[in-house]
């Protein structure tokens, strides 16, 4: 899994990128409470905001680490959002990009990096 400055995780299999946001950027927001999910087959640049999440505390964007298609959404958080306020890293997963540009991957932090700079924040 790896990490960007704007509290997105990224896990890469192949040329396929489920992002979602971390544990401690979802814990900063408070309980997510609205979500408008990307559109399947838009096509985003890395860093480009592609998803909003809404708490009682703010609305924050959500950026995608890597360029590319986004083939797949989680379907699910718009009816049930438990799972993105529970499980953020793993069954609240957001969306699923075809990636167009692997080189990307590196501008990513790795769990260390990241815990190192959520410390300093």
């Amino acid at each position: 899994m790896k990490f960007s400055n704007t509290h997105e995780w990224v896990e890469i299999n192949n040329d396929i990128a489920t992002v979602g946001v971390t544990n401690f950027g979802r814990m900063h927001l408070g309980d997510v409470a609205n979500i408008k999910l990307p559109t399947k087959d838009k096509e985003v640049k890395a860093n480009e905001a592609v998803c909003v999440l809404e708490s009682n505390k703010a609305a924050v964007d959500i950026h995608s680490p890597m360029s590319g298609k986004i083939i797949e959404i989680n379907e699910n958080l718009n009816t049930n959002l438990k799972d993105l306020n529970t499980s953020p890293e793993e069954k609240g997963w957001l969306f699923k990009v075809k990636i167009s540009d692997p080189n990307e991957e590196k501008a990513l932090m790795s769990l260390d990096e990241y815990e190192k700079k959520v410390s300093s924040d």
